[in-house]
């Protein structure tokens, strides 16, 4: 199941971002939220595993935890979140969290469907109503990776975000960042943000990404494993149209990635919809 909702309420302190001179200032999170399940040392890997198929009573607890968090931001990026299956008590991870938050928009992309086992998904929350949203399906040697291109604003003069979790393997990942990569090509003002399980540099260096405009500001800043961070897995790249005024990584540590924020200032001529 996929969905948009537009029924939630407004957050009673209005949104985070706000117009400076005809500017709008965004606020960005990019979390792999690992379905509400706790990991603090690698070897809840194998003890906590019974988690990933079975309902715990700390999950909702996690998820509250995560929900605080997103108030603060008016777009995020979830990966690993869970659409309703046993696991999550039948629970739409995303439409909760929108919830949690006050977002009034919200989607669920579904990339591996294991029905009542697990609903592995990507989400989009967001306080600003997109124009468009659409659903791919990365290549790759394993089905279940996907990507929400998801547009902002008037379509001669876009805002355009890509969310996405790509796979494991180098291979697969180089042929997934060759789609985004012809998904971003036509446009001007992009964000791609997401677990892109693989280190900037090599995005930088040797990925299809190299062919674009998208760099990360700043230096690198590990986001795993969350206990002891020394990978930089997570990302938000922006293209040079968006001036970024803050980058860092939330000591935020309910799942096993800690999730990566950004505020940008938008061009002028970059309109958003509210509500």
């Amino acid at each position: 199941m996929t969905t948009v909702a537009a029924d939630l309420a407004r957050p009673s302190y209005g949104s985070t971002a706000e117009s400076e001179q005809g500017h709008t200032r965004l606020r960005l999170l990019s979390y792999n939220i690992q379905a509400g399940i706790a990991t603090s040392a690698y070897r809840h890997y194998f003890t906590r595993s019974w988690r990933h198929l079975l309902p715990n009573s700390g999950q909702f607890t996690n998820l509250d935890r995560i929900g605080a968090l997103l108030c603060d931001f008016d777009v995020v990026a979830l990966q690993e979140a869970d659409a309703g299956s046993l696991r999550s008590g039948f629970t739409n991870q995303v439409e909760y969290l929108a919830r949690q938050g006050s977002f009034p928009f919200w989607h669920a992309q579904i990339n591996r469907n294991l029905g009542k086992i697990a609903q592995i998904s990507n989400g989009l929350l967001s306080r600003y109503r997109p124009s468009e949203i659409v659903e791919h399906r990365l290549p790759g040697l394993i089905p279940g990776r996907g990507a929400l291109l998801v547009r902002y604003g008037h379509r001669d003069n876009p805002l355009v975000l890509v969310l996405l979790h790509l796979a494991l393997s180098q291979r697969a990942r180089h042929m997934q960042l060759g789609y985004v990569r012809e998904l971003v090509h036509d446009y001007e003002h992009v964000v791609v943000m997401g677990d892109l399980n693989c280190p900037y540099e090599r995005l930088e260096e040797g990925s299809p990404l190299s062919a674009t405009r998208l760099r990360m500001p700043g230096t690198s800043r590990a986001t795993f494993p969350s206990w002891r961070p020394m990978r930089n897995l997570d990302h938000i790249l922006v293209t040079p149209s968006l001036r970024v005024n803050r980058v860092q990584v939330l000591n935020h540590s309910v799942s096993d990635h800690l999730p990566v924020a950004m505020e940008v200032t938008l061009p002028s001529g970059v309109r958003l919809t509210s509500p």
